[in-house]
This record gives C-alpha cells, structure tokens and sequence, in this order.
C-alpha cells in the first residue's frame, strides 16, 4: 500500500509540475500549432507554386505574405464598415433598448427600480473592467508576439517541412520508423482535411448569415459575417456564439419581429451546416462524436482560453488518426496518400 501511495503522489506531481510548464509555455504551444493549421491551408498552393518551378522559399515567402495581406484587408474592410454603421446603430440601439425595457416590464412583470439596479450593476462591472488596462496591454503585447511567432515558424514549415520531416524521422529505430512515417502522414492529412473543410464550412456560413442580414436590414452585416466565419472554427459552441450576438443586435437595432427573423435565418443555415455541408465537404474520416467535440472544446478553453478551444477539435482528430495508422499496418482508411517528402 506505502508502495502505490507514493506512486500516487509521484504522479500528482509530474501531472502538477507539467500543468504548471504549460501554462508558462502556452503563447510558444499555440503559435506552434497555429503555424501548423496555416501551413495545412497554405500548403497545396506552395505545391503549386514548386512545380511551376519557382524556389521553395520563394512559394513559401509569397504564400506567407499573402495570407498577412489577406486578412489585413478584410480587418480594413471590416473596420471601415463597421465605422460607418456605428452611429445609426448607436441611434437604433438606444430605441431599442428602450423597447426592450418596456417589453420586460410590461410582458415580464419587471419593476423599473429593477432594471435600473441591474443597469447599474452592469455600468458598474463595464468601468471596473478598465482597471485592468495595464494588464489587458500585457496580453496585447503577449498575442502579438505569438502572432509574429506564428508568422516565423510557417515560413520555415512551408519552406522546410519535406526536408524537416525526413530529418525528424531518422530520430527513430529502423523498425519503427515506418511506423512513425505512416502515423505522421494520417495525422498531417487528417489536419489538412480539417483546416480545407472547416474553413469552406465558416465561409458558407459567413456568406449565408450575411445575405440573411442584408435582407432583413440588420446593420453591421459585413463585421457579423466575418465574426460568423471565425467562430465556425469552433465547432458547435463558435457557430452558436455568433447566431446569439446577430440576435442580440437585430433586437437592439429593430426590434423582437426583425430578431426573431434573424434566429430563424441562424437555426436554418446552422442545421444546414450539421446535416448537410459537413458530412459532404468534412466526410465521416474527419468527423468526432459531438459529446467528443464538447469535451475537447471545454478541456481546451480551460487549458488555453480562446486558442485552445479552436485548436482541441483538430489536435483529437489528429491524435485519433494517428492512433489509428500506427495500430493498423494500412493506410487509415478515409485518408488521402501524401506525396512522399523529397
């Protein structure tokens, strides 16, 4: 009994000291595994770039740059529409906040003294919250040092990933190499297949949201779009997230008729996705079990906040595949055969 007891408290504090080792290493985990799901994404037009016969530094340097400028313009985009729809909404919003107090009190029975103590409340925390600049700059400075990070290390994969693959695996004993090579391949190809159909996924939903919008004549639909289209890529709770907030400004700008639309518009393109679009783009190799999916989700936001809850879906999917190659001396089924590294 001395004997498992002690390999209880053994064990406590490996898990506690390598809790504690991530927590400091989690801005270096996450830019890792950001650079990794952009070179996933990035990758087939590197391919391409290479057997047009242009450098592979180059392909990787023009899709890294790319990619930078791509998504510097759709945040100008989005700001620039955002800016000009600010002060109708704040003018519509201030109408139908008033609207929603006098539907609480008058559907729900509320007392103004207590709308007016959770105003307060509310103004309150919103104020208290601005204490915490110097901390929130410190964050600031910490996301963009991961971001540069990220940046760095997705050039030298797009660059040197066949090489540096081939490298990684003389580490291992001849007899388990193959072994090593197959599993890395399924779980390279399980992540490309992932970042290809979620991102696909968000853009189609981004697309549908906003046309839903712009028919109803909700404001801010271009900033609500690309809000739709990030949160897709966390799968079940990212999509629900981003429904909730288009209501919620529906309601504030027109009303309960208008927000209701707006829901409507959500569930359909939403039920859309889960029944339609992910089986035909994801296919049943890339799919979890949804109670996995919220597993992964709620392990990975506690661990890493936001970070970990895009990347925990991916990193199972990946772990699964992997597991699954090394067990099965075939190639996985439902993957797609990677071209050997040269």
């Amino acid at each position: 009994m001395a004997l498992y007891g002690v390999c209880v408290l053994i064990f406590a504090g490996v898990v506690f000291v390598t809790s504690h080792v991530l927590a400091l290493l989690t801005p270096v985990v996450l830019a890792i595994a950001a650079a990794l799901l952009l070179a996933a994404l990035f990758e087939p037009l590197v391919h391409r770039l290479t057997r047009a016969r242009v450098p592979r530094w180059l392909a990787a340097l023009v899709s890294v740059l790319g990619g930078l400028v791509l998504v510097t313009g759709t945040l100008v985009l989005v700001g620039i529409a955002a800016a000009d729809e600010a002060t109708k909404l704040a003018t519509q919003a201030a109408s139908g906040i008033e609207e929603i107090q006098r539907w609480l009190v008058e559907g729900l029975g509320l007392k103004e003294e207590q709308i007016g103590r959770l105003q307060a409340q509310l103004t309150e925390r919103l104020q208290g919250s601005g204490t915490a600049g110097l901390q929130g700059a410190a964050t600031v400075l910490e996301v963009l040092g991961s971001a540069l990070l990220a940046l760095v290390l997705l050039f030298f994969i797009l660059k040197d990933g066949p090489s540096g693959w081939a490298w990684f695996l003389r580490a291992f004993r001849a007899d388990t190499r193959e072994k090593a090579d197959r599993a890395g391949r399924a779980g390279w190809d399980t992540l490309t297949g992932y970042v290809r159909g979620i991102a696909l996924i968000a853009a189609i939903d981004a697309i549908g949201i906003r046309v839903a919008l712009l028919l109803i004549g909700v404001p801010l639909a271009l900033p609500l779009a690309v809000l739709t289209f990030l949160a897709c890529f966390v799968p079940i709770l990212g999509a629900t997230f981003a429904g909730v907030i288009c209501v919620l400004v529906a309601l504030a700008a027109h009303g309960p008729t208008d927000a209701l639309l707006v829901l409507a518009a959500v569930i359909v393109v939403q039920q859309a996705e889960g029944n339609l679009l992910e089986p035909l783009i994801m296919g049943r190799a890339l799919r979890l079990h949804p109670a996995v999916v919220l597993i992964a989700v709620a392990a990975g936001s506690l661990i890493a906040g936001i970070g970990g809850a895009l990347l925990a879906t991916p990193l199972v999917a990946v772990l699964y595949r992997m597991v699954l190659a090394v067990n099965s001396p075939a190639e996985a089924p439902g993957t797609v055969s990677l071209e050997k590294p040269a």
